[in-house]
């Protein structure tokens, strides 16, 4: 048997995590000088968090070091277990980068060791859409050589949309320019984002009011559901669960019994959005271009 292992910017609660025995490597984040660790929960209060972004604070973020990698990875490489780490998109953060260079070098000291990293090109509850994939494919039997093949052939189909409600947390952390930010705040512009193929954020549209942009998010996902009702989706906010439910019920009206979860955003991804983001993601039945 393999070891599934992934980042606390998939957001799935720690209690799912839990149950199927996935661990996950911590991100940092330092507010108001206070170094603090992204645990998914267990040693901060999310909400609290909430509050100081809503307020104006702006965190920094840190990734996470090849020597964190080394040894999260480490003792399964001992016990000769093979492990497969479900990471956070290298084009949002050199995290990835660190992970493949810690697998370079535990193969210089474990040379028969099978460690395979996956790129899911994916934030939050998107990431954590393509964990949960790889949990269900570990418990119908899948091999680690097909779990690593679906991922190929698949991730790319995963659909990620994001809208936030304080442009100045993106000029922040250098996505759109201060004129931007400041002629969409004065406009009470909304955009509407996706990560693309390479990993990346990218805007797509812009509406003129917060419900628009939430309604946008809605039928995006609608489109893709067409192909697959049923399927999980997974809404994220960084503190308006208000808006998450807009977004929640608009979907609900046109599938009645589309399987939606909503959790909150862990405090790496709101350190760059700020409070407000709502993100929807599903697997569409085309790869995102």
């Amino acid at each position: 048997m393999y070891q599934i292992l992934t980042d606390s910017e998939c957001d799935l609660p720690l209690a799912t995590l839990e149950d199927s025995d996935v661990k996950a490597i911590s991100f940092h984040i330092k507010v108001n000088d206070q170094e603090l660790i992204n645990d998914l929960g267990k040693s901060y209060d999310i909400n609290d968090f909430y509050k100081q972004i809503k307020a104006g604070v702006l965190p920094t973020t840190t990734q996470v070091n090849v020597g964190e990698y080394y040894e999260f990875f480490e003792p399964y490489v001992k016990a000769k277990t093979p492990i497969v780490y479900i990471g956070f998109s290298g084009g949002l953060s050199g995290s990835m980068s660190s992970a493949i260079q810690a697998k370079e070098m535990l193969l210089e000291t474990y040379p028969k060791a099978d460690i395979r990293i996956i790129d899911t090109l994916a934030a939050s509850g998107g990431e954590g859409q393509l964990v949960l994939a790889a949990i269900r494919l570990q418990k119908s039997g899948a091999s680690l050589d097909k779990l690593v093949k679906w991922f190929d052939q698949n991730k790319l189909s995963l659909q990620q949309w994001f809208t936030v409600d304080n442009l100045n947390y993106l000029y922040h952390g250098g996505r759109i320019s201060r004129t931007s930010a400041a002629l969409g705040t004065i406009l009470k512009v909304k955009p509407i984002l996706d990560v693309d193929p390479a990993g990346k954020l990218r805007l797509v549209s812009k509406t003129r009011t917060r419900k628009k942009s939430l309604l946008e998010l809605a039928e995006k996902i609608c489109k893709d559901l067409k192909d697959d009702p049923y399927q999980p989706i997974i809404i994220t906010t960084s503190g308006d669960y208000e808006a998450a439910e807009i977004v929640k019920k608009a979907i609900l009206a046109k599938f009645s019994e589309a399987d939606i979860q909503v959790y909150p955003i862990g405090m790496t991804i709101s350190s760059h959005t700020g409070f407000g983001c709502v993100a929807a993601f599903a697997m569409g039945k085309q790869p995102r271009n």
